[in-house]
């Protein structure tokens, strides 16, 4: 099993079908295809900063490793390894670009396929009755209303 998670607009309400043709799913974990076409698929995903950060990155990592003289094995293990970060942080670059662009991610599935993750997410979308989809990720530390019993207990009244 997968995971995904559902992006829409901002303005987006649960149980509204509007702009449901624009969904989005990213899968999370590793990309294949970001492994091997890294700046290829930042371009194909409209990741243009990141694809100018990792083709950044690749050039200077080319430049150190001509400047220090790494034989040529050496120098692909380096290349290899770049890469295979570039393919396990990929969905969540992704990800990034779509929340800062006003696409936060409104759902999280687990699934087998594409196909069943997007019908899942999507059916709960729709599901007016179910309550709200909660966010994928916690959005932080809540407070307590109750006094707190440990090294620093809520302040007592002045009696």
């Amino acid at each position: 099993m997968r995971s995904y998670t559902l992006h829409l607009p901002a303005d987006a309400r649960p149980g509204e079908s509007i702009g449901l043709e624009r969904a989005l799913l990213v899968r999370d974990g590793f990309s294949w295809p970001a492994f091997a076409f890294s700046v290829l698929w930042f371009l194909y995903h409209r990741l243009w900063i990141a694809a100018l950060i990792v083709l950044a990155g690749l050039m200077v990592l080319a430049g150190l490793g001509h400047a220090l003289g790494l034989p040529p094995g050496i120098a692909t293990l380096v290349t290899l390894l770049a890469s295979w970060l570039i393919g396990l942080e990929a969905s969540s670059l992704r990800r990034w670009t779509l929340a800062r662009r006003g696409w936060p991610a409104r759902d999280a599935v687990m699934a087998a396929t594409a196909e069943e993750a997007e019908a899942k997410a999507l059916g709960r979308w729709l599901d007016a009755t179910a309550p709200a989809p909660r966010p994928p990720f916690p959005a932080g530390p809540t407070r307590r209303s109750e006094p707190v019993i440990g090294l620093f207990p809520a302040q007592e009244i002045a009696r």
